[in-house]
């Protein structure tokens, strides 16, 4: 079977789909499969073990496109386009038409398109002028892609409520694809080596790692003067890009926590690897609560680290159901800590957490079940001809 992915990022581009694009290409490869990826121009492009990276989509601009279209057109019709979605993921602001359409076409002429959604579009009503005028050509090109679709693959089932209107009638299958964890194995030496670095007579690490946008900021910088003012062993370590600012709110806020509070910058995947697994637990508050497509959830789930985070709109039964994580409610910081305090003060139930968690991940998320759900889709091309 041979496989033509689509992505706006791929290594050496950090990213959430670019280390998702990587994880899958590779996964499939693995399975035997022929894999191409298609990605703008980069630095490096690297291709290895059954993976070859075509860096040729440029700026994603019509004529790089047409270019495409030419380099496309050397492999054995139809041929399997697995296009992975985020509006922003494409240039031009986020409004990219052009590129829409030019999949619209590839599968008039017999390509089967599958796209997967990352993220939808953008709400109505959230932003400046500017804002609302992306939300709108956001729609327009979502009624393109259901067109050209073949598939539709969604990282959570709300995603389906979201775009199913924009098929106008036309049915085309909805799958969900949970997004597995991007980051590899820890070694175990360099695991110890952060708790060396970082834990003090053998206190515990309570981790966050993610993206530290505005309600998660407010959050940490509530919870973990909570939780560490109440745990005198206990240090927090914040992991990721955008680390640096999240620890200079709390320091200006909680000068006296300064040696407690540590902060890792930018990390490669292995490094981060390494430090998420250092930790007891980690603390991961989502705005819209946590989800399948979180793969900062998923990396505490898969090494085997206790998680507390948020229950929100976006919280599929599941996490309920398994008892795989701790949740409280969106915007309920106090609590965010006192549950995190809780787990610290009991060492058999973060195991326990951790064991849930990791059969939770091994269930329902690892690679094998994205692997396994691509490659047994029906093959057919069934995309628009009108």
């Amino acid at each position: 079977m041979t496989w033509h992915i689509i992505t706006g990022e791929y290594p050496p581009v950090i990213g959430g789909v670019s280390s998702y694009s990587h994880l899958v290409a590779h996964g499939l490869a693995e399975a035997g499969d022929d894999v191409h990826v298609w990605c703008p121009a980069q630095p490096t492009a690297p291709g290895s073990n059954g993976v070859t990276v075509h860096a040729d989509l440029g700026q994603i601009s019509r004529l790089d496109l047409r270019e495409a279209d030419r380099r496309l057109d050397r492999f054995a019709s139809p041929r399997r386009l697995l296009v992975q979605w985020v509006p922003h993921g494409f240039g031009y602001r986020s409004m990219n038409v052009g590129f829409c359409l030019w999949l619209w076409r590839r599968a008039r002429r017999g390509d089967r398109v599958e796209i997967v959604v990352h993220e939808p579009y953008l709400a109505f009503g959230e932003g400046a002028v500017r804002w609302t005028a992306a939300a709108s050509v956001h729609r327009v090109m979502t009624m393109i892609l259901a067109r050209a679709a073949s598939q539709i693959w969604i990282s959570i089932p709300e995603w389906e409520r979201r775009w199913r209107p924009y098929t106008l009638g036309r049915k085309v299958p909805f799958t969900w694809l949970p997004i597995p964890n991007t980051l590899p194995a820890p070694d175990r030496g360099g695991v110890d080596r952060v708790r060396a670095r970082y834990s003090t007579n053998g206190g515990t690490i309570v981790g966050y790692v993610g993206s530290y946008g505005t309600v998660a900021t407010r959050m940490l910088c509530i919870a973990i003067p909570d939780i560490l003012e109440k745990s005198p062993t206990s240090i927090a370590l914040l992991l990721g890009r955008n680390s640096d600012a999240c620890h200079r709110q709390l320091m200006n806020a909680h000068p006296g926590l300064r040696a407690r509070i540590h902060t890792s910058g930018a990390l490669s995947r292995s490094a981060l690897a390494d430090h998420v697994a250092a930790c007891d637990l980690l603390v991961q508050p989502y705005p819209d609560g946590i989800s399948s497509r979180r793969t900062s959830a998923m990396a505490g789930l898969a090494l085997n680290v206790p998680v507390v985070t948020t229950r929100g709109h976006l919280t599929e039964p599941l996490w309920d159901a398994t008892g795989s994580v701790v949740l409280v409610d969106v915007n309920e910081p106090r609590r965010l800590g006192a549950e995190t305090l809780r787990l610290l003060a009991d060492g058999d139930e973060r195991s326990r957490l951790a064991a849930r968690g990791r059969d939770t991940y091994d269930r329902h998320f690892h690679l094998s079940h994205t692997i396994g759900a691509l490659r047994g889709a029906p093959q057919e091309s069934c995309g628009s001809r009108s």
